[in-house]
């Protein structure tokens, strides 16, 4: 189940990170990044990737990395998981209109990428609240 887990926290990191990189005129360091590996074809794809896409795969990121939250009960590692998706959406929603929120939303692209990549690297243990019995 962890293995599942894992994979879908990676489905949701790389489609947040390929949905950012059609909009080229919102994201204007991922649109020159994007030209640059090849991806100007999506850019037609924006309003979609946008409006549809970016949240769905953050919510995806969300869900997954909430539930391993969970199941790990690490509250560092638990924190910084939902911390990127979360600010995705805040960036999207409620800041969108402010000049420093493309900050902010590269910030939480590189904490996505860097906390599942951490995931990749070394794996979490999960530790349990009960003591374990004496013999």
């Amino acid at each position: 189940m962890a293995r599942v887990v894992s994979s879908i926290d990676k489905v949701g990191v790389g489609g947040v990170i390929i949905a950012a990189f059609s909009c080229t005129a919102c994201f204007p360091a991922l649109g020159a990044l994007a030209a640059t590996l090849g991806l100007g074809f999506l850019s037609p794809l924006e309003g979609v990737a946008i409006n549809i896409l970016l949240p769905l795969f953050a919510i995806i990121a969300l869900v997954v990395n909430g539930y391993g939250w969970y199941k790990h009960r690490n509250k560092w590692r638990g924190l910084l998981s939902v911390l990127g998706p979360i600010a995705v959406l805040a960036t999207l929603y409620p800041l969108w209109h402010y000049g420093w929120s493309t900050y902010l939303f590269y910030t939480a692209l590189l904490l996505m990428m860097a906390v599942s990549v951490a995931d990749l690297i070394w794996p979490i243990n999960k530790t349990c609240a009960i003591a374990e019995v004496k013999k």
